[in-house]
């Protein structure tokens, strides 16, 4: 298991999120940001237009970005 946090994941806060793989990160920190948006956060609903401005209307910009999360990902210790 590994730990990262929002912000590490390109988000808007501290909360910390324990996952086995990137992909499992990537999803609890979704759902996360899915649900701060619907409780009206400002900060989190920011980051989810910055990162669709930004990313994911460029398909190459995605790859880089997930490449990029993934690589300090594994850069981590394990728990």
């Amino acid at each position: 298991m590994k730990t990262m946090t929002c912000n590490q994941l390109a988000g808007a806060c501290d909360t910390t999120f324990h996952a086995a793989t990137f992909e499992e990160m990537g999803g609890l920190c979704k759902i996360h940001a899915m649900d701060m948006a619907a409780k009206g956060d400002k900060a989190h609903i920011e980051k989810m237009e910055e990162m669709k401005n930004n990313y994911m209307t460029k398909p190459e910009e995605v790859q880089k970005w997930f490449s990029k999360m993934k690589q300090e990902f594994d850069a981590l210790p394990e728990d």
